[in-house]
């Protein structure tokens, strides 16, 4: 099994589609990478320690993972921090991008409160 910045890539997978198992890399980034690398989309275990080494050193040109992760939470709490609008949706746990809340939202709300009364 290949191991690119801490994550261990599928080796059944084509490297294109193995390379969207490290956060920050979709499909568009990954055929970028495989481009710049000049290596062919074929499966991972059949890739030689050459072509890895050359997809590594196109991964290192880009923010993934861990430093993606750490820049994006950062992001969040200086919104936070600074009381926008997104911050205190984010504080409240509803949703950040202008979706409806009055009937649906359960991912971010949590699961429904039942209120007394209520049925009429």
């Amino acid at each position: 099994m290949a191991r690119i910045k801490g994550v261990d890539i599928p080796d059944n997978k084509r490297i294109q589609i193995a390379l969207t198992s490290i956060y920050g890399i979709g499909r568009s980034l990954s055929n970028k990478i495989l481009s710049d690398a000049k290596v062919e989309n074929k499966r991972t275990k059949d890739l030689s320690n050459d072509e890895l080494g050359r997809i590594r050193d196109e991964i290192d040109k880009y923010t993934i993972e861990g430093d993606l992760r750490r820049e994006v939470t950062m992001n969040i709490k200086t919104k936070m921090e600074i009381n926008s609008y997104q911050g205190v949706r984010h504080k409240k746990g509803l949703p950040v991008r202008g979706q409806r809340t009055s009937r649906n939202a359960r991912t971010r709300k949590g699961k429904g409160k039942t209120i007394a009364n209520k049925k009429k």
